[in-house]
């Protein structure tokens, strides 16, 4: 009989040379479990997705109820639909109120590209601008702004008119002027190694965005919700983006995204053309029902507020002579060790001793820590020991 490992090997398309291969039967809290009940702690969240863990009773009593209601039944924005009205509303009570108009997609990068799209329709404008290692998805326009060229030089031509800036570079964003779209940015970058801006420089890229009519777009895909200690990542920094992009944790491991303007920038959709965005599977009411439950547990929880305790308590336990660095804010944390070959014997050696992490595209000398934001003290505790072990190991 033939395994699934050989299936995964002969009918999926790979995305590396090298892929876990790890097999997952069943999970539940922050353990993955395999075919042979061994169970790993899950320390990435499937990246910055199951952000309440595995199996979270709310979550799937209200994919439950939803599937006995209907699945798909319209492209997006034609019909009401109740799991994806209740879902904009309590979305927008989370956010500042300037930004009150909901576009529900699928994914983050398809959130991007709604939002480079918009900013480009409601200005008239073609030029814009990220950042140097910026992570924003993998389609075209998402390549377009990554930060990285070995990452996409072997897709050129993208999109033209973008130019990459540098973090905490003020003479850079002398860059941003009356010909600028959209300037797209993480509140944290992600994918570069967990690159934390200063304040008073994304306060003056703020400034500078509002002197020159450029649309300022924050990337909340891996920061939001709770990530880094506060519900949206933008808020440590005092500014008020005028698009917002979500994914990952919002579906509490349902595949949704969304974008999210102001009414009137958002209308700018509705003509010339009209149907200025399109999204078939966009907002899946089985998804969006998902999503609000999984928004209404996390704000009336405690779970946000805990993030720094838990945070401290991983800097705290993690204390090794290999271990250079830790990197990063509540929950989204960045270990940096020798250089990628140490990591990766981690990540291997993690897999054994039963814990799963993983390395930054950019950034291949550390080691990533963004587990289920309800994990335990216990289970921290018991995460840094085998990691501590782990690195003893190799």
């Amino acid at each position: 009989m033939i395994s699934n490992r050989e299936l995964f090997l002969n009918y999926l398309g790979q995305t590396s040379e090298s892929p876990y291969l790890l097999e997952i039967e069943s999970a539940n809290g922050i353990y993955l479990i395999g075919p042979d009940k061994k169970k790993y702690i899950d320390l990435i969240s499937g990246v910055s997705v199951s952000s309440l863990g595995h199996n979270f009773p709310p979550i799937k009593k209200a994919i439950e109820e939803q599937v006995q209601k209907h699945l798909h039944l319209m492209v997006y924005g034609e019909f009401i639909q109740s799991p994806q009205v209740k879902l904009a509303e309590y979305l927008v009570k989370l956010l500042p109120q300037e930004i009150n108009s909901v576009y529900l997609v699928n994914s983050g990068s398809e959130a991007i590209e709604g939002a480079v799209k918009l900013a480009k329709r409601y200005t008239g404008r073609t030029k814009m601008c990220s950042f140097v290692n910026a992570y924003h998805g993998s389609s075209h326009a998402a390549l377009s702004l990554c930060g990285n060229e070995d990452f996409k030089k072997s897709f050129r031509p993208l999109l033209p008119e973008v130019y990459i800036l540098r973090i905490n570079n003020y003479e850079d964003l002398n860059i941003i002027d009356e010909d600028t779209a959209c300037v797209v940015i993480e509140p944290i970058q992600a994918e570069a190694g967990i690159i934390i801006p200063d304040k008073k420089w994304f306060k003056v890229l703020e400034t500078k965005c509002k002197q020159n009519g450029t649309l300022l777009i924050i990337d909340e895909v891996q920061t939001g919700f709770g990530r880094t200690g506060k519900m949206f990542g933008f808020q440590h920094f005092d500014i008020t983006p005028d698009i917002v992009c979500f994914a990952k944790a919002l579906g509490g491991g349902m595949p949704i995204g969304a974008f999210v303007a102001s009414k009137k920038i958002m209308h700018s959709f509705t003509t010339n053309p009209i149907l200025g965005h399109i999204t078939t599977f966009g907002g899946h009411p089985v998804s969006a029902a998902a999503a609000l439950a999984f928004l209404q547990h996390l704000n009336q929880s405690q779970l946000i507020e805990e993030v720094e305790e838990k945070e401290k308590l991983f800097r705290k336990n993690l204390k090794h002579q290999k271990i250079k660095e830790i990197r990063g804010k509540g929950l989204l944390l960045a270990v940096e060790i020798e250089n990628f070959d140490m990591v990766l014997k981690l990540v291997k050696q993690g897999l054994k001793d039963g814990f799963i992490t993983d390395w930054f595209i950019f950034h291949d000398s550390a080691f990533r820590i963004a587990p289920p934001l309800n994990i335990t003290k216990e289970e921290i505790l018991l995460a840094s020991k085998l990691i501590i072990e782990s690195l003893n190991k190799i």
